[in-house]
Order: structure tokens, then C-alpha cells, then sequence
């Protein structure tokens, strides 16, 4: 089947079957490697993306779903090759260890920043609550979120 949408603020169209996953399609069809394949069943959050506004988990969305859709990867968030302050408070604030659950929580934290430029260290923990880390134990991601928030 054939598909268009908009994939980090450009229109796309591609080609594919409607049965592969938007996590595939993104790293197959669009080489987007920053979206990571973890559990495969939608419960550690290394593959979110935003679509249409929302934080969701690529592995669950299927191709055929992204018809019309908007959809930002991590790679969609840094303008005219300068990071976004969210991707600089992460390396700030050393909320980047290994790096596999980097994109998942940076677009997790995205969304909410972008509903509540105030968030509380409650607030944040809940918006994060579907993407695991096994490094940082969190203090210095929610760090990150709390600093990001004063530039958005």
C-alpha cells in the first residue's frame, strides 16, 4: 500500500505493506535509527514516537495507521542542526548513560512540555512512566525534564 504522511515536518510518501509496524517502517523505509526496538510489546518506551501530539509506542502501531497521521521522531525535534533544549539538558545533566532509552523519554518529556511548561516532579514521573531506563535512575532525566522547561 502506498502511504503519505508528515514525518518530522516534511511530507513523505512511501510505499509498503500495511502490516509492517511504524517502528519498522521508520527505521527500514526511512533509515530514522534513533527510534529503538526494546520489549516489542509496548511496555519499556524505547520506540515512542509523537503522533499527532501523542506520545505512542512505534512497536504497536501498525504502517497502514499512519495514513494522514503527523509523526516526529527524535531526529525531527533538532532545527537547522542545533539540538533542542530538551536534548541539551539530557547531555547536561548526564541523563544519558547508554543511551538506548534517550529518544523514547526525550519525546515522552516532548509531550508533556509542550501541554505544561510547569511541570511537577509528579507530573513528569507520570508522563515518563512508560519508558524504562536501567542507568541513570531517573533523578537526573527528571532533572533534565525540570531544566528543559525553562526554554520551552
Amino acid at each position: 500500500m502506498k502511504l503519505n504522511f508528515i514525518l518530522n515536518r516534511k511530507q513523505v510518501e512511501i510505499e509498503t505493506e500495511p502490516q509492517i509496524r511504524l517502528l519498522d517502517l521508520l527505521r527500514d523505509g526511512f533509515n530514522l535509527t534513533g527510534t529503538k526496538e526494546g520489549c516489542s510489546i509496548g511496555e519499556c518506551g524505547a520506540c515512542t514516537v509523537i503522533m499527532n501530539g501523542k506520545a505512542v509506542n512505534s512497536c504497536l502501531v501498525l504502517a497502514a495507521q499512519c495514513e494522514g497521521t503527523e509523526i516526529i521522531t527524535i531526529e525531527g525535534l533538532e532545527r537547522d542542526g542545533k539540538l533542542h533544549p530538551l536534548q541539551e539538558s539530557f547531555i547536561l545533566k548526564g541523563a544519558v548513560q547508554c543511551g538506548f532509552c534517550t529518544p523514547g523519554m526525550i519525546l515522552s518529556a516532548y509531550v508533556l512540555l509542550k501541554e505544561n511548561h510547569n511541570p511537577t516532579d509528579e507530573e513528569i514521573k507520570d508522563a515518563l512512566a512508560g519508558n524504562l531506563c536501567r542507568c541513570t535512575g531517573y533523578k537526573q532525566i527528571i532533572e533534565a525534564v525540570q531544566q528543559a522547561a525553562k526554554y520551552m
